[in-house]
């Protein structure tokens, strides 16, 4: 076979490929709107009378999220990065974040973002593991914050003492096999990390896109449904919503379900009703807030996704 031959075959395979992924979004697009259909149509019905005004700074505020998303991934890559097709990435990323759980969409797309960018598998997995852990990290400090504030908000569940029994057991099994033959390797990792994250910082251009936009990032999310709160006149405090919503969304992060889809509105739902709210009211606010986050980001940012795909930024 000839070079031209195998240069023709190539990038057929090529188009192939594209074209499936392309179908395969476009199915995810209808697979998720008739699924969750009814949800929508029940949360524009609620949000129908509600203020426009908190709506539009809602709706504001959720557009702010995808360039702190991307602000923070600059500051945990060393050099730079193309701002537009980050921002786009990460607006790519928030989408098949709502198809694939645990935050695998999100970053299965910046990890190919970045080689995509010239830099290669370990330094772009390190870059996805520093800005997800600087995300864990500020969220922790918030609601330690919050919770200093407004003591009484949160109660910490009852745990059994089996269940203890079984973390203990699940650490030691850990720290044995860490002792054995992977601990080598742990090592060297845990080297190249620390030495990754000490370049990241000894620039503090870097350090300050990596935590303020870390910082940035959940504290708009948190604004959003507060507006939203506001909007559907839910008579609870901000800096409560603000805190409820932090431990609703890290509790719903542990179980996998993609974006936190029906974890976390329940989890939601449930804070916000213990606390006082009206049941109707803090569905119509859940809602509300799904509607701005997901449902109506979800369609363009899968299309943007096929796009950055097709002209292989992706």
């Amino acid at each position: 076979m000839t070079p031209d031959q195998l240069l023709v075959r190539h990038r057929r395979g090529r188009a192939y490929w594209h074209t499936a992924l392309t179908l395969t979004v476009l199915a995810a697009v209808f697979w998720l709107a008739e699924h969750h259909w009814p949800a929508i149509e029940s949360g524009a019905i609620r949000l129908a009378v509600a203020d426009t005004g908190w709506l539009l700074v809602a709706a504001a505020a959720t557009l702010a999220t995808w360039p702190c998303s991307a602000l923070a991934l600059q500051g945990a890559v060393p050099g730079p990065l193309p701002p537009a097709r980050l921002v786009a990435a990460q607006f790519a990323a928030s989408a098949a974040n709502q198809v694939l759980p645990a935050g695998l969409g999100a970053g299965a797309v910046n990890l190919r973002f970045l080689m995509r960018c010239g830099i290669p598998v370990a330094g772009a997995a390190t870059a996805v593991a520093v800005k997800g852990t600087a995300g864990v990290i500020v969220r922790g400090a918030l609601i330690a914050v919050l919770c200093a504030a407004g003591p009484g908000v949160l109660h910490l569940p009852q745990v059994s003492g089996g269940y203890l029994v079984a973390v203990c057991a699940v650490a030691v099994g850990a720290a044995t096999v860490l002792a054995g033959p992977l601990r080598a390797r742990c090592r060297r990792a845990l080297t190249a990390v620390r030495a990754y994250i000490a370049a990241v910082h000894a620039r503090p251009a870097r350090a300050a896109a990596l935590w303020g936009g870390s910082l940035a990032f959940v504290t708009l999310h948190c604004g959003v449904l507060v507006a939203v709160t506001r909007a559907v006149a839910l008579p609870l405090a901000p800096a409560r919503v603000a805190l409820l919503y932090l431990a609703a969304s890290t509790a719903a992060a542990l179980l996998p379900t993609p974006g936190g889809l029906g974890s976390l509105d329940a989890v939601l739902v449930l804070a916000l009703t213990a606390v006082g709210a009206p049941a109707a009211v803090a569905a119509s606010a859940v809602l509300g807030y799904r509607l701005l986050t997901v449902c109506l980001p979800l369609l363009p940012g899968l299309v943007v996704l096929a796009v950055l795909v097709r002209r292989r930024a992706l």
